[in-house]
């Protein structure tokens, strides 16, 4: 009985935690675009970028080329990275940009 017991209580806490290892696919979590003007800093995405680090809050303004895109990172609060590609217009990155996003500094520490 109390192996049974140990069994489907390791279960459900396996089945709990499987969601915190799934990788984002929900756009709305990863925050929504915006405009130029109201971007804080300008990343200019090279060749040679693999990744970018911005934080939970920040307004980006991204320049590919002769292209660009403007994003507000107000992503859920277990979002800690993503494939730019899943936010950009389409066609405009050809290649995986990981966006590593460091906590928004407001709720940090709050109770």
């Amino acid at each position: 009985m109390q192996t049974r017991l140990l069994t489907l209580a390791l279960s459900a806490c396996m089945m709990l935690s499987a969601p915190a290892f799934a990788e984002t696919t929900r756009v709305d979590l990863l925050g929504y675009p915006s405009t130029a003007a109201a971007a804080v800093r300008t990343i200019v995405i090279t060749p040679d970028t693999k990744w970018v680090n911005v934080e939970g809050g920040e307004i980006i303004h991204f320049v590919v080329g002769d292209k660009s895109f403007t994003w507000h990172f107000y992503v859920g609060f277990t979002v800690t990275s993503f494939d730019l590609q899943l936010v950009a217009p389409p066609g405009l990155l050809n290649r995986r940009i990981v966006a590593y996003v460091s906590p928004d500094p407001r709720y940090i520490g709050r109770d």
